[in-house]
């Protein structure tokens, strides 16, 4: 991974017309906050340079604003990040800013880990506790990545991904999946467990085929700075077909920053670059892009306002 000094990130772009959400952002890793990990617990698969400099959180959130990407949703996905979130997500709304909700899970490439040292349960147990706050919407990500994983990893992980459907259903809160490599298995888990009310494919990776069998399902699928690369032009034949109502946007970062900028580290503020080419793979104009997405954004996940007094429409 590139540095992720913050003079190395790139400039702020334009402000959008209209406010703009990141659904799935990893401030923990653009900060450098991961924390030490418990004690018998494997190592997380990422973790930052003993030399690298890192931006502050107020970075992330003045570039966000400068952006028009005026909402966010900070998720932690290995166990210390997962409790960094919580504490972070209370923070920030106790100190009157109201730009950021939170999600957690095991990711699916940490379930194999945690269960080869039989942790697994114990963490997914945690998971569940972490989500008790009224700014923590999301469980997520979770789901499969069969990129590097076989054998009994996938069993762990199907396992883990399992576990995490039950939670988000008996929580009421919105599942978001990472599904690498693995798109069958997934659809097929969501079958036999009964999905979530509201259900996320994170970085939506999938074909038109696929997009149809997930608008069929009314499945949301977010789009991440991935959709300008050169490579993807099936991903973006998939974007233009999604149905406006189950559309998001979201940057994934520090990783998959779009181009102009492929290979620097990436901020929240860069959905304005996704937006932007959103907008013109669809044809659509882009402050009605940015509108239909944030409404999708809180239909999906509730209220960024501090004074939430009514649990989201499901």
């Amino acid at each position: 991974m590139a540095s992720r000094a913050a003079g190395t990130y790139p400039e702020v772009p334009q402000p959008l017309p209209s406010p703009g959400v990141d659904t799935h952002t990893h401030l923990d890793i653009c900060t450098g906050a991961r924390g030490p990990i418990k004690s018998g617990e494997p190592a997380p698969e990422v973790e930052p340079e003993a030399d690298e400099e890192f931006p502050e959180l107020s970075f992330f959130h003045d570039t966000a604003q400068q952006a028009g990407v005026t909402r966010i949703v900070q998720i932690g996905c290995e166990m210390s990040a997962a409790r960094w979130t919580a504490k972070v997500v209370a923070e920030e709304a106790a100190a009157g800013r109201d730009w950021m909700l939170g999600g957690v899970a095991i990711h699916p490439n940490e379930a194999p880990r945690l269960k080869s040292a039989g942790l697994l349960e114990e963490s997914v147990t945690e998971i569940e506790q972490l989500t008790a706050g009224d700014r923590m919407r999301v469980v997520g990500e979770t789901g499969l990545d069969y990129f590097r994983t076989e054998g009994e990893g996938i069993a762990a992980q199907q396992e883990s991904f399992r576990w995490h459907i039950e939670i988000a259903k008996r929580r009421g809160l919105a599942l978001q999946i990472h599904d690498r490599n693995a798109h069958e298995d997934v659809l097929r888990i969501l079958r036999e467990e009964g999905a979530p009310d509201v259900t996320v494919f994170h970085c939506f990776s999938g074909d038109v085929a696929m997009a149809r069998e997930c608008a069929e399902h009314g499945y949301y699928m977010s789009f991440a700075g991935n959709i300008t690369f050169k490579n993807a032009a099936g991903l973006r034949h998939a974007a233009s077909i999604v149905p406006p109502h189950l559309l998001l946007s979201e940057t994934d970062a520090p990783f998959l920053t779009p181009h102009p900028h492929r290979g620097k580290p990436g901020g929240p503020y860069l959905t304005a670059v996704t937006l932007r080419k959103l907008a013109e793979i669809r044809g659509e104009p882009l402050a009605e892009l940015c509108r239909q997405i944030t409404a999708n954004a809180e239909q999906a996940f509730g209220s960024w306002a501090l004074e939430r007094s009514v649990t989201p429409a499901r």
